[in-house]
Formats: C-alpha cells, sequence, structure tokens
C-alpha cells in the first residue's frame, strides 16, 4: 500500500484535478476510482466525490492499495510484438480478437496473450485491463501500445487525453467521397435505442468526437479509400463518423450497409500508425503496419479492377 500527503496551496474546484497534478504517476481515471472507493481523504475526512473543492490549506491524503493479482489466466496465443522494452510494448493486433477480458470474453483475448508473452504489465487498468492505455475494435486490426509500469501507463494516458500521441487508421469506405479531406466534428454517445452500438448525438448529449480524413484513392463511384487522423478516442469513432459522412466502412456489420459489396469478414478498419514520445527518455517514436492479408487482397483487386496503380500504396502495402 502506497500512502500519498500533500497540502493545497492554492485552491481547487476539483479533488481529482488537485491529485492529478500532484501525482505524475497515476492516471486520472484511476485517481478518480480512488476516490470513489473511499481512499482520499481532505483534512482526516473521507471524500467520495472526484469533484469535490479543495481549499488552500487542505491537508490533502491518497491511498493506493496494492495491486491485485491478475484473476485473467495467461495464453500462449500468437502475437505480433513490433516493439518492446522494459517500459512499453507495441502490438499488431489481429481480426477478430477482443482486446480485453469483459462481456464473457475470457479465453483468447488480447490481455490473455500479453500476460504469456511479455515480463510485466501495469496494473492501473485493473484486473481485467492490465497493461491497456486504449482499445481497437475486435474486428478492427492494428497497432496499439501496451504499458509495462504504472509509471508508462500514466505517461502514456496523459499523452493520449493530450492528443500528443497520434494514432492514424486506413479504412476502405462504400460510395465516393467527394471532398478530398475534412474534419468531422460531432458529440457521439450511446445509441438511444440501441444500447450495443454508439451514435451521433445532438443537443449536448454524448461526448466530444473529432475526426480528420483524407481520401487516397477513389474507385468509380463504389468505393474510397481514406486516411482518419483521430483527434480524438471514442468508442467506434471512425466507424460511426464514416457512417455519418453517408460512406460507411465496407464490411462493417453494424454500421455498414445491410447488403456488402466485398467478401469482407467485418469491417476494413485498420491501425496504421502510432506515434507517440517514449514514458522514460521522451524520443519521439514512430510504427507503423502494413494491412492484413484479407484487407490488402481487397485493395489490390480494386487496383486491377480500376486500373490504379499497386506502387501508389506502397506505405501500406506489404511487398
Amino acid at each position: 500500500m502506497d500512502k500519498y500527503l500533500f497540502v493545497a496551496e492554492t485552491g481547487y474546484k476539483r479533488l481529482d484535478s488537485f491529485l492529478s497534478e500532484q501525482t505524475e504517476d497515476i492516471t486520472r481515471s484511476r485517481i478518480k476510482k480512488l476516490i470513489e472507493e473511499g481512499n482520499a481523504f481532505v483534512n482526516g475526512a473521507p471524500v467520495t466525490k472526484a469533484g469535490a473543492d479543495i481549499k488552500a490549506g487542505d491537508t490533502v491524503t491518497l491511498v493506493v492499495p496494492e495491486a491485485t493479482a491478475y484473476t485473467v489466466q495467461a495464453e500462449d496465443i500468437p502475437i505480433e510484438i513490433v516493439y518492446q522494452d522494459a517500459d512499453l510494448a507495441v502490438v499488431n493486433k489481429p481480426k477478430g480478437m477482443t482486446v480485453h477480458v469483459g462481456n464473457g470474453n475470457e479465453r483468447g483475448t488480447l490481455v490473455n496473450a500479453l500476460l504469456f508473452a511479455l515480463d510485466s504489465l501495469s496494473g492501473v487498468g485493473g484486473v481485467l485491463r492490465p497493461g491497456i492505455v486504449h482499445r481497437i475494435d475486435k474486428d478492427t486490426t492494428g497497432l496499439l501500445v501496451v504499458a509495462k509500469n504504472d509509471k508508462a501507463h500514466a505517461s502514456l494516458a496523459k499523452q493520449i487525453a493530450e492528443k500528443t500521441c497520434k494514432r492514424t487508421y486506413f479504412a476502405l469506405l462504400e460510395g465516393c467521397v467527394k471532398e478530398d479531406s475534412g474534419r468531422i466534428v460531432t458529440d457521439i454517445g450511446r445509441h438511444p435505442t440501441d444500447r450495443l452500438k454508439m451514435a451521433v448525438l445532438e443537443d449536448g448529449r454524448g461526448k466530444l468526437a473529432v475526426t480528420d480524413f483524407t481520401v487516397r484513392a477513389r474507385f468509380g463511384n463504389e468505393f474510397t479509400l481514406c486516411r482518419f487522423d483521430l483527434q480524438t478516442g471514442r468508442t467506434h469513432q471512425i466507424r460511426v463518423h464514416a457512417k455519418h459522412m453517408g460512406h460507411p466502412v465496407a464490411g462493417d456489420p453494424v454500421y455498414g450497409f445491410k447488403k456488402q459489396k466485398l467478401p469482407a469478414n467485418g469491417q476494413l478498419l485498420h491501425a496504421w500508425q502510432l506515434e507517440l514520445d517514449h514514458p522514460a527518455n521522451g524520443e519521439r517514436m514512430r510504427f507503423n503496419a502494413y494491412l492484413p492479408g484479407d484487407f490488402a487482397e481487397i485493395l489490390r483487386k480494386l487496383c486491377r479492377r480500376f486500373g490504379v496503380a499497386e506502387t501508389e500504396f506502397s506505405d501500406i502495402l506489404e511487398k
């Protein structure tokens, strides 16, 4: 168990904001959870509201219980580790693999595989999500970063929150996107009638979602290959924004057209590039992953069909 003691030099409108500034190795979300679980004290009295006011001169104590042992079973599942060191690992997740345990998925997840493949994982995400700083959907492929200790986790989570961690995707969209580039700005939240889906919401509901897109290639009026740069990280953000554009991701069984034109097993959406600052030394790092087999094969077939040179895509297609 770790115990932190601080004295506020000035007033703060939120307890979690104060503690976040004082403890750089603990994420804001983790602090909020610790507060709600009764691990924060102001002038000796327990406070369970993250938004509680802090006055100048208040003594604030934060208790961090010892990490609970992992309850998820390690499994020898082959995964592609693009890079790893003592602080982080970058993984190229395959299609069909859920990132973490939950909702009936107790085996075969990326977390199960990571527990077997790596020598350590951060405990900030809890016993079901060790090491997981961010996630991508089950049928979305590509890169995500994993924290191997809590200090690295806090740094990486902060980079994502402050948008200094860059995440770039490629997706094949239905139809012909007319604009060469643009920015989609909406609020995204849980669908009002289908709780398994997300949706663009109005009237201040949901959370701000910002996505930049650039058309990479058009295949007649049938498909458009787009690059997406995330400025926020909402659940299903690219898939929801693509549908909002009127051009859903090809193969998407949830947000796409009922009748699919391509033999795709799930959405053709790939996390192609990840750029971040190393949590220990601040070095800027960039990682890339070629399109996976099924996505690459469909793109090659479209190139042949519409007379587009494959060499135009040497950065995303493996030779």
